[in-house]
Protein backbone atom coordinates (compact mmCIF):
# COMPACT_ATOMS: atom_id res chain seq x y z
CA UNK A 1 0.00 0.00 0.00
CA UNK A 2 2.64 2.45 0.82
CA UNK A 3 4.11 1.67 -3.01
CA UNK A 4 0.78 2.31 -3.80
CA UNK A 5 0.54 6.26 -2.43
CA UNK A 6 3.78 6.99 -3.84
CA UNK A 7 2.72 5.71 -7.61
CA UNK A 8 -0.64 8.01 -7.16
CA UNK A 9 1.53 10.84 -5.69
CA UNK A 10 4.09 11.03 -8.36
CA UNK A 11 1.11 10.98 -10.75
CA UNK A 12 -0.46 14.10 -9.35
CA UNK A 13 3.51 16.14 -10.03
CA UNK A 14 3.66 14.34 -12.57
CA UNK A 15 -0.06 15.94 -14.12
CA UNK A 16 0.75 19.31 -12.23
CA UNK A 17 4.53 19.73 -12.67
CA UNK A 18 6.36 20.79 -15.44
CA UNK A 19 3.26 22.14 -17.54
CA UNK A 20 1.90 23.93 -14.50
CA UNK A 21 5.40 25.73 -13.76
CA UNK A 22 5.72 26.63 -17.61
CA UNK A 23 1.79 28.42 -17.69
CA UNK A 24 2.73 29.92 -14.72
CA UNK A 25 5.83 31.49 -15.97
CA UNK A 26 2.90 32.79 -19.36
CA UNK A 27 1.15 34.47 -16.60
CA UNK A 28 3.70 36.55 -14.72
CA UNK A 29 4.55 37.93 -17.87
CA UNK A 30 0.89 38.80 -18.29
CA UNK A 31 0.86 40.33 -14.65
CA UNK A 32 3.84 42.52 -15.64
CA UNK A 33 1.73 44.44 -18.49
CA UNK A 34 -1.10 44.84 -16.24
CA UNK A 35 0.74 46.73 -14.01
CA UNK A 36 2.38 48.66 -16.73
CA UNK A 37 -0.96 49.63 -18.21
CA UNK A 38 -2.74 50.43 -15.03
CA UNK A 39 0.43 52.64 -14.35
CA UNK A 40 -0.35 54.27 -17.61
CA UNK A 41 -3.82 54.56 -16.71
CA UNK A 42 -3.52 56.30 -13.80
CA UNK A 43 -0.84 58.21 -15.52
CA UNK A 44 -3.41 59.48 -18.19
CA UNK A 45 -5.89 59.89 -15.81
CA UNK A 46 -4.13 62.62 -13.55
CA UNK A 47 -2.35 64.47 -16.47
CA UNK A 48 -6.71 64.68 -18.01
CA UNK A 49 -8.47 65.84 -14.81
CA UNK A 50 -7.42 67.04 -11.41
CA UNK A 51 -10.64 65.18 -10.25
CA UNK A 52 -9.04 62.00 -11.04
CA UNK A 53 -7.05 60.14 -7.53
CA UNK A 54 -8.85 62.31 -5.25
CA UNK A 55 -10.32 60.47 -2.42
CA UNK A 56 -13.51 61.16 -3.64
CA UNK A 57 -12.88 59.80 -7.30
CA UNK A 58 -10.75 56.88 -5.42
CA UNK A 59 -13.49 55.82 -2.97
CA UNK A 60 -16.34 55.91 -6.29
CA UNK A 61 -13.74 54.07 -8.07
CA UNK A 62 -13.67 51.42 -4.99
CA UNK A 63 -17.06 51.32 -4.60
CA UNK A 64 -17.64 50.59 -7.96
CA UNK A 65 -14.76 47.87 -7.95
CA UNK A 66 -15.40 45.97 -5.08
CA UNK A 67 -18.58 43.76 -5.44
CA UNK A 68 -17.73 42.68 -8.83
CA UNK A 69 -14.08 42.07 -7.84
CA UNK A 70 -15.14 39.72 -4.79
CA UNK A 71 -17.51 37.38 -7.54
CA UNK A 72 -14.21 37.67 -9.59
CA UNK A 73 -12.29 35.29 -7.05
CA UNK A 74 -14.56 32.18 -7.11
CA UNK A 75 -15.30 33.03 -10.89
CA UNK A 76 -11.45 32.47 -11.40
CA UNK A 77 -11.16 28.88 -9.48
CA UNK A 78 -14.02 27.72 -11.88
CA UNK A 79 -12.76 28.88 -15.25
CA UNK A 80 -9.62 27.12 -13.42
CA UNK A 81 -11.42 24.05 -13.93
CA UNK A 82 -12.18 24.96 -17.31
CA UNK A 83 -16.00 25.48 -16.59
CA UNK A 84 -17.68 28.77 -15.99
CA UNK A 85 -20.97 30.56 -13.83
CA UNK A 86 -22.91 33.25 -15.85
CA UNK A 87 -25.31 32.99 -13.13
CA UNK A 88 -23.55 34.87 -10.62
CA UNK A 89 -25.19 38.21 -11.10
CA UNK A 90 -28.72 36.46 -10.51
CA UNK A 91 -27.34 35.00 -7.73
CA UNK A 92 -26.37 38.05 -6.16
CA UNK A 93 -29.74 39.63 -6.91
CA UNK A 94 -31.17 36.48 -5.35
CA UNK A 95 -29.36 37.16 -1.78
CA UNK A 96 -29.85 40.88 -2.12
CA UNK A 97 -33.49 40.34 -2.68
CA UNK A 98 -34.32 37.81 0.06
CA UNK A 99 -32.73 40.29 2.11
CA UNK A 100 -34.93 42.91 1.48
CA UNK A 101 -37.98 40.54 1.43
CA UNK A 102 -36.91 39.22 5.21
CA UNK A 103 -36.04 42.79 6.08
CA UNK A 104 -39.51 43.82 5.10
CA UNK A 105 -41.29 40.59 7.49
CA UNK A 106 -38.88 42.17 10.64
CA UNK A 107 -36.85 38.91 10.28
CA UNK A 108 -33.54 39.31 12.87
CA UNK A 109 -30.26 40.40 10.73
CA UNK A 110 -28.37 37.31 12.09
CA UNK A 111 -31.44 34.67 11.01
CA UNK A 112 -31.75 36.79 7.85
CA UNK A 113 -27.83 35.79 7.17
CA UNK A 114 -28.34 32.15 7.37
CA UNK A 115 -30.31 32.11 5.03
CA UNK A 116 -29.07 34.52 2.49
CA UNK A 117 -25.97 32.07 2.93
CA UNK A 118 -28.50 28.96 2.71
CA UNK A 119 -30.04 30.53 -0.85
CA UNK A 120 -26.73 30.50 -1.97
CA UNK A 121 -25.12 27.29 -1.27
CA UNK A 122 -28.61 25.46 -2.70
CA UNK A 123 -27.92 28.04 -5.86
CA UNK A 124 -24.22 26.82 -6.11
CA UNK A 125 -25.47 23.06 -5.47
CA UNK A 126 -28.18 23.29 -8.37
CA UNK A 127 -25.11 24.35 -10.52
CA UNK A 128 -22.51 22.24 -9.45
CA UNK A 129 -25.20 18.78 -9.88
CA UNK A 130 -26.44 19.87 -13.15
CA UNK A 131 -22.87 19.98 -14.08
CA UNK A 132 -21.08 17.12 -12.18
CA UNK A 133 -23.57 14.55 -12.15
CA UNK A 134 -25.90 15.02 -15.03
CA UNK A 135 -23.18 15.64 -16.76
CA UNK A 136 -24.49 19.29 -18.59
CA UNK A 137 -22.10 21.87 -20.01
CA UNK A 138 -21.81 24.72 -17.82
CA UNK A 139 -22.40 27.67 -20.31
CA UNK A 140 -25.58 26.10 -20.50
CA UNK A 141 -26.63 25.23 -17.50
CA UNK A 142 -25.63 28.91 -15.99
CA UNK A 143 -27.01 30.63 -18.84
CA UNK A 144 -30.75 29.17 -17.59
CA UNK A 145 -30.44 29.47 -14.09
CA UNK A 146 -28.70 33.17 -14.86
CA UNK A 147 -32.66 33.60 -16.11
CA UNK A 148 -34.61 31.03 -13.58
CA UNK A 149 -32.56 32.73 -10.16
CA UNK A 150 -33.40 36.44 -11.10
CA UNK A 151 -37.00 35.38 -11.77
CA UNK A 152 -37.24 34.36 -8.22
CA UNK A 153 -35.30 36.89 -7.45
CA UNK A 154 -37.69 39.33 -8.74
CA UNK A 155 -40.86 37.08 -7.63
CA UNK A 156 -39.86 37.28 -3.96
CA UNK A 157 -39.34 40.80 -3.87
CA UNK A 158 -41.91 41.80 -6.34
CA UNK A 159 -42.55 45.49 -7.09
CA UNK A 160 -41.50 46.45 -3.07
CA UNK A 161 -38.50 48.64 -2.53
CA UNK A 162 -37.25 48.17 0.94
CA UNK A 163 -34.36 50.92 2.84
CA UNK A 164 -35.22 49.81 6.52
CA UNK A 165 -31.59 48.48 7.05
CA UNK A 166 -29.82 48.91 10.42
CA UNK A 167 -28.24 52.30 10.62
CA UNK A 168 -24.55 50.96 10.74
CA UNK A 169 -25.16 48.76 7.02
CA UNK A 170 -27.03 52.33 5.79
CA UNK A 171 -23.46 54.19 5.68
CA UNK A 172 -21.40 50.97 3.69
CA UNK A 173 -21.51 52.65 0.41
CA UNK A 174 -20.88 56.31 1.36
CA UNK A 175 -18.42 56.08 4.12
CA UNK A 176 -14.84 54.54 3.87
CA UNK A 177 -13.26 52.81 6.14
CA UNK A 178 -12.14 54.43 8.87
CA UNK A 179 -8.75 55.86 8.46
CA UNK A 180 -8.06 55.60 4.77
CA UNK A 181 -10.37 57.94 3.22
CA UNK A 182 -10.41 56.37 0.05
CA UNK A 183 -10.52 52.92 0.87
CA UNK A 184 -14.71 51.19 0.03
CA UNK A 185 -15.71 47.95 2.44
CA UNK A 186 -16.09 45.76 -0.53
CA UNK A 187 -12.23 46.63 -1.27
CA UNK A 188 -11.63 45.33 1.74
CA UNK A 189 -13.41 42.48 1.69
CA UNK A 190 -11.98 41.82 -1.58
CA UNK A 191 -8.76 41.88 -0.28
CA UNK A 192 -8.71 40.07 2.41
CA UNK A 193 -10.69 37.07 0.50
CA UNK A 194 -7.99 37.29 -2.29
CA UNK A 195 -5.34 36.94 -0.08
CA UNK A 196 -7.39 33.70 1.25
CA UNK A 197 -7.72 32.57 -2.27
CA UNK A 198 -4.70 33.01 -3.30
CA UNK A 199 -2.79 31.12 -0.55
CA UNK A 200 -5.26 28.23 -1.44
CA UNK A 201 -5.03 28.44 -5.29
CA UNK A 202 -1.21 28.79 -5.40
CA UNK A 203 0.25 26.66 -1.75
CA UNK A 204 -2.20 23.98 -1.04
CA UNK A 205 -2.68 20.26 -2.92
CA UNK A 206 -6.84 21.74 -3.83
CA UNK A 207 -5.03 25.17 -5.36
CA UNK A 208 -2.65 21.95 -7.78
CA UNK A 209 -5.80 20.18 -8.45
CA UNK A 210 -7.35 22.96 -9.86
CA UNK A 211 -4.83 23.18 -12.34
CA UNK A 212 -4.34 19.90 -13.32
CA UNK A 213 -7.99 19.31 -13.86
CA UNK A 214 -8.14 22.90 -16.40
CA UNK A 215 -5.10 21.12 -17.56
CA UNK A 216 -6.05 17.79 -18.27
CA UNK A 217 -9.45 16.58 -16.30
CA UNK A 218 -8.99 12.96 -17.57
CA UNK A 219 -5.26 12.66 -15.90
CA UNK A 220 -6.15 14.57 -12.85
CA UNK A 221 -8.89 12.15 -12.55
CA UNK A 222 -6.58 9.30 -12.78
CA UNK A 223 -3.75 10.75 -10.80
CA UNK A 224 -6.59 10.21 -7.91
CA UNK A 225 -8.12 14.11 -7.79
CA UNK A 226 -11.72 13.85 -7.22
CA UNK A 227 -12.79 16.03 -10.14
CA UNK A 228 -16.49 16.04 -9.63
CA UNK A 229 -15.96 16.87 -5.72
CA UNK A 230 -13.96 20.09 -6.75
CA UNK A 231 -15.87 21.18 -9.18
CA UNK A 232 -19.21 20.74 -6.79
CA UNK A 233 -17.57 22.54 -3.95
CA UNK A 234 -16.54 25.59 -6.30
CA UNK A 235 -20.06 26.37 -7.47
CA UNK A 236 -21.43 25.95 -3.97
CA UNK A 237 -18.51 28.29 -2.65
CA UNK A 238 -19.54 31.02 -5.78
CA UNK A 239 -23.30 30.67 -5.03
CA UNK A 240 -22.78 31.61 -1.17
CA UNK A 241 -20.01 34.03 -2.10
CA UNK A 242 -22.56 35.99 -4.20
CA UNK A 243 -25.39 35.62 -2.52
CA UNK A 244 -23.41 37.56 0.18
CA UNK A 245 -22.26 40.42 -2.16
CA UNK A 246 -25.75 40.66 -2.30
CA UNK A 247 -26.14 41.69 1.09
CA UNK A 248 -23.23 43.95 0.81
CA UNK A 249 -24.62 45.69 -2.80
CA UNK A 250 -27.77 45.95 -1.19
CA UNK A 251 -26.76 47.94 1.78
CA UNK A 252 -24.34 50.06 -0.09
CA UNK A 253 -26.85 50.84 -2.16
CA UNK A 254 -29.16 51.53 0.80
CA UNK A 255 -32.61 49.68 -1.44
CA UNK A 256 -33.58 46.43 -1.94
CA UNK A 257 -35.46 46.33 -4.92
CA UNK A 258 -35.83 45.00 -8.37
CA UNK A 259 -33.00 44.04 -11.27
CA UNK A 260 -29.99 45.17 -8.78
CA UNK A 261 -27.05 43.41 -10.14
CA UNK A 262 -28.12 43.20 -13.92
CA UNK A 263 -24.69 42.86 -16.75
CA UNK A 264 -22.25 42.09 -13.51
CA UNK A 265 -21.67 38.79 -14.85
CA UNK A 266 -19.50 40.13 -17.73
CA UNK A 267 -17.39 42.74 -15.54
CA UNK A 268 -16.98 39.70 -13.45
CA UNK A 269 -15.50 37.31 -16.35
CA UNK A 270 -13.59 40.68 -18.10
CA UNK A 271 -11.88 40.99 -14.76
CA UNK A 272 -11.08 37.16 -14.48
CA UNK A 273 -9.77 36.84 -18.35
CA UNK A 274 -7.94 40.32 -17.94
CA UNK A 275 -6.42 38.65 -15.21
CA UNK A 276 -4.25 36.29 -17.59
CA UNK A 277 -7.05 33.17 -16.16
CA UNK A 278 -7.20 31.05 -19.39
CA UNK A 279 -10.81 30.56 -20.54
CA UNK A 280 -9.91 26.70 -21.69
CA UNK A 281 -8.74 26.31 -17.77
CA UNK A 282 -5.33 25.33 -16.35
CA UNK A 283 -3.65 28.71 -16.29
CA UNK A 284 -4.02 31.70 -13.70
CA UNK A 285 -2.96 33.47 -10.89
CA UNK A 286 -4.98 35.64 -8.44
CA UNK A 287 -2.85 38.53 -8.22
CA UNK A 288 -3.40 38.73 -11.81
CA UNK A 289 -7.26 39.09 -11.35
CA UNK A 290 -6.37 41.77 -8.17
CA UNK A 291 -4.46 43.46 -10.82
CA UNK A 292 -6.69 43.29 -13.89
CA UNK A 293 -9.67 44.83 -11.11
CA UNK A 294 -8.12 47.49 -10.53
CA UNK A 295 -7.15 48.54 -14.24
CA UNK A 296 -10.64 47.80 -15.07
CA UNK A 297 -12.16 50.07 -12.12
CA UNK A 298 -9.02 52.86 -13.36
CA UNK A 299 -10.08 52.35 -16.95
CA UNK A 300 -13.82 52.88 -15.68
CA UNK A 301 -13.16 55.90 -13.77
CA UNK A 302 -10.72 57.65 -16.32
CA UNK A 303 -13.37 57.08 -18.88
CA UNK A 304 -15.81 58.76 -17.30
CA UNK A 305 -13.95 61.78 -15.44
CA UNK A 306 -11.88 62.21 -18.92
CA UNK A 307 -14.37 61.86 -21.71
CA UNK A 308 -18.14 62.43 -22.64
CA UNK A 309 -18.80 58.80 -22.02
CA UNK A 310 -21.59 57.43 -19.49
CA UNK A 311 -22.25 54.02 -17.82
CA UNK A 312 -23.97 52.85 -20.69
CA UNK A 313 -21.42 53.63 -23.32
CA UNK A 314 -18.75 52.04 -21.42
CA UNK A 315 -20.17 48.54 -21.99
CA UNK A 316 -18.33 48.77 -25.26
CA UNK A 317 -14.89 49.28 -23.31
CA UNK A 318 -16.13 46.03 -21.62
CA UNK A 319 -16.91 44.19 -24.37
CA UNK A 320 -13.41 45.08 -26.64
CA UNK A 321 -11.41 44.03 -23.11
CA UNK A 322 -13.46 40.74 -22.97
CA UNK A 323 -12.66 40.07 -26.42
CA UNK A 324 -9.10 41.22 -26.17
CA UNK A 325 -8.73 39.16 -22.96
CA UNK A 326 -9.65 36.24 -25.05
CA UNK A 327 -7.55 36.72 -28.39
CA UNK A 328 -4.29 38.04 -26.87
CA UNK A 329 -3.36 36.13 -23.89
CA UNK A 330 -4.20 32.72 -26.09
CA UNK A 331 -2.62 33.81 -29.89
CA UNK A 332 0.43 32.53 -29.51
CA UNK A 333 -1.85 29.10 -29.25
CA UNK A 334 -4.25 30.67 -32.16
CA UNK A 335 -1.16 31.13 -34.18
CA UNK A 336 0.58 27.84 -33.44
CA UNK A 337 -3.19 26.29 -34.47
CA UNK A 338 -2.80 28.24 -37.88
CA UNK A 339 0.12 27.14 -38.67
CA UNK A 340 -0.62 23.09 -37.90
CA UNK A 341 -3.89 24.00 -40.35
CA UNK A 342 -1.44 25.28 -43.04
CA UNK A 343 0.74 22.59 -42.79
CA UNK A 344 -2.25 20.06 -43.15
CA UNK A 345 -3.42 22.18 -46.56
CA UNK A 346 -0.16 22.38 -47.78
CA UNK A 347 0.58 18.51 -47.81
CA UNK A 348 -2.87 17.67 -48.50
CA UNK A 349 -2.10 20.01 -52.09
CA UNK A 350 1.26 17.87 -52.27
CA UNK A 351 -0.18 14.25 -52.03
CA UNK A 352 -3.19 15.06 -54.89
CA UNK A 353 -0.53 16.66 -57.71
CA UNK A 354 0.24 14.64 -59.95
CA UNK A 355 3.89 12.71 -60.12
Amino acid sequence: MPNVKRDRGASKQAVAGPTIAGAFGRVVRWEVALAIALVAVFVLGTASSPHFLTNYDLFTTCTNLGDVAIMALPMTLIIMTGEIDLSVASTLALGGETLGYLTLHHWPLALILLVVIAVGLVAGAINGLLVTVVGLPSLAVTIGTLTLYRGIANVILGANTVSSFPSFFNTLGVDPVPGVPFLSYSVLVFLVLAVIVGVVLHMTPLGRSLHAIGLNKEAARHAGFNVQRVKLGLFIFSGVVCALVGMLYTFELNSAAEGIGIGFELKVITIVLLGGVSIFGGRGTIIGVVLAGFLFAGLQSFVLVSTSLNEDDFQVVTGALLVLSVLVPNSRAFAQRGRELWRRRQARSALRQPT
